[in-house]
């Protein structure tokens, strides 16, 4: 009762700060400051008044739209990294294995590459403390390897061949987060290149125009672009993208509020891809600055979409620094589209049934059948070239759907997965197999020795009976009907992550896409042009 009293306190002020009512506002504030300052003087319990305040705040904001947020201190610090393209650290990729911390791989360039440390090696001691069999966790170790450059950390070392322990003295330094996790030729002879995007991050573009000159130098022509599953990030990162692929002069998006007038972000000349065939991958976990990007070539005709319809965030937040380091993340507008048609979907039903709104999608049938997808006649658009009909109302609805594709997945399955133990077995297997699967496919032709590895690495029946039987150690039962259903999944998941470790994680996702659907259409509909064309040419009767 007494929270809910609060609240309702605080949620007046708010508002009456929207409508600007002047000395009533003020009133409020000092109304709110006294009954404060009563709790802090009177009431019966100690109360946490900083954690009152902030959970007041959080209600405040759901009063508002899914969008607008509180962010303390501390998850101000951990939000910044991922968008800022970097953390300060020692640069290792990591695993825990049998409650031992072990080197995947040193990050290129890193400090930990730089003074020695390699693939396979086991960190036992960290600044004379042992970190080995004391139930060590990923955020333990990010404790104590992580931190400020230029500091320094010392590290021992379990190394195979190596009797006593290495003892390495490594200075922290910036370390970087991609945002493009993978990028390939699909087809040299269609000249089909591909790259996955994983984030709008502040190095997305340097990324993207490193991956592009790599590909044009492989001879790319065409593009396909992976935005599955990325949940956006940096406004101008999208309008950055977007204008690779669009003529000069076009609108790319524009944003308006009550209160914030419309602004409109336009493309340049000399985009990087404004000629050759487009080709984007979207789904529900496609959300932003994904959606800016796609509904721009939607809308322009620029390139088809292959997938599902997207997430439907549409909202801009501007953040608003609180005197505690803490931030406020505060919606001020919308996206449109350039044909001004609506990203954000309907948050009218409230909060909860907002953030249910994927599960809904899925149980109504929504991710694997097109027609259970139903638009109002009102949000009918037609494109800017070829004037096809598209929706507005909320997310992306793309040119060829593709259903979510269940077939492989079991609940054995999805336990070996969910569970880790499918990762810790490739973490096993590659210790004790580093060095054959070096000498045989990685040399220094790495390009040629991983299309050896493509072709001729088999993962057979001796080698899964060896995963059930170390899941089995792991206390997950084998499940025949479950693995026989999954078995082809399992086949690819294992030699995409043997890839990923050995190679990286474009070859990974090479093998990894092979299980996509999603990527299998967009590779169909990229090397048949009348199929492609077939969308971008279709005319509305009506608006000819």
């Amino acid at each position: 009762m007494f929270k809910r009293v609060f609240f309702s306190v605080i949620i007046s002020l708010v508002f009456f700060s929207i409508e600007g009512y002047g000395q009533l506002f003020n009133d409020e504030i000092y109304k709110f400051s006294k009954v404060v300052g009563y709790i802090d003087s009177y009431y019966v319990d100690t109360v946490n008044k900083q954690k009152l305040i902030d959970d007041a705040i959080v209600e405040i904001l759901k009063e508002l739209d899914p969008h607008s947020v509180y962010i303390d201190k501390k998850e101000v610090e951990k939000m910044n990294e991922p968008l800022q393209g970097n953390f300060e650290g020692i640069g290792i990729q990591f695993n825990i294995m049998d409650d031992t911390l072990m080197v995947v791989s040193p990050i290129s360039g890193g400090p930990s590459e730089k003074v020695g440390i390699l693939a396979g090696d086991r960190i036992l001691r960290i600044d004379s403390a042992n970190v080995a069999g004391i139930k060590l966790t990923n955020e333990m170790v990010f404790d104590k390897l992580r931190g400020k450059k230029g500091t320094k950390v010392t590290v021992g070392i379990s190394r195979r061949g190596e009797k006593e322990l290495l003892d390495f003295e490594i200075i922290r330094d910036k370390i970087p987060i991609y945002s493009v996790d993978a990028a390939y030729m699909v087809n040299k002879k269609e000249k089909v290149g591909y790259i996955k995007i994983n984030r709008f991050a502040a190095t997305t573009m340097d990324e993207f125009r490193t991956a592009v000159k790599k590909l044009r130098s492989e001879g790319a022509k065409n593009l396909i672009l992976d935005l599955t599953d990325n949940g956006g990030g940096y406004l101008n990162m999208a309008q950055d993208l977007a204008d690779e692929f669009l003529a000069t002069e076009k609108i790319i998006v524009y944003t308006e509020g009550i209160k914030s007038p419309r602004q409109e972000m336009i493309a340049t000349s000399g985009g990087m891809f404004e000629e050759g065939k487009i080709v984007v991958m979207i789904d529900e976990g496609s959300a932003s600055a994904s959606e800016i990007v796609s509904g721009a070539i939607q809308d322009w005709d620029r390139g088809v979409l292959v997938g599902r319809r997207t997430f439907g965030k549409g909202l801009v937040q501007r953040p608003l620094n609180l005197p505690d380091g803490s931030m406020l993340r505060l919606t001020t507008a919308r996206y449109y589209t350039p044909t001004g048609r609506l990203i954000q979907k309907s948050y009218e039903k409230g909060t909860d049934d907002y953030e249910k709104d994927l599960v809904n999608r899925y149980n109504n049938g929504e991710l694997s059948n097109a027609d259970s997808i139903h638009f109002p006649e009102s949000q009918k658009y037609f494109t800017l070239q070829s004037k096809r009909i598209v929706y507005g109302g909320g997310g992306i609805m793309p040119d060829f759907f593709v259903p979510i594709d269940t077939t492989g997945y079991s609940d054995y399955y999805r336990d070996l997965i969910r569970k880790g133990i499918v990762n810790r077995f490739v973490l096993k297997y590659i210790d004790e197999n580093r060095a054959m699967l070096e000498k045989k496919y990685k040399g220094t032709k790495s390009e040629q020795n991983f299309e050896s590895y493509l072709k001729n690495f088999e993962i057979d029946d001796a080698f899964l009976k060896s995963l059930t039987n170390f899941a089995e150690n792991e206390k997950l039962p084998f499940v025949e009907k479950d693995f026989i259903a999954s078995k082809e999944n399992l086949k690819i998941n294992l030699k995409a992550l043997i890839a990923r470790d050995v190679w990286g994680s474009s070859e990974s996702f090479q093998i990894f896409n092979l299980l996509d659907p999603i990527y299998v259409q967009a590779v169909n509909v990229m090397l048949n042009d009348e199929i492609y064309q077939s969308k971008l040419q279709k005319l509305n009767p009506a608006t000819k």
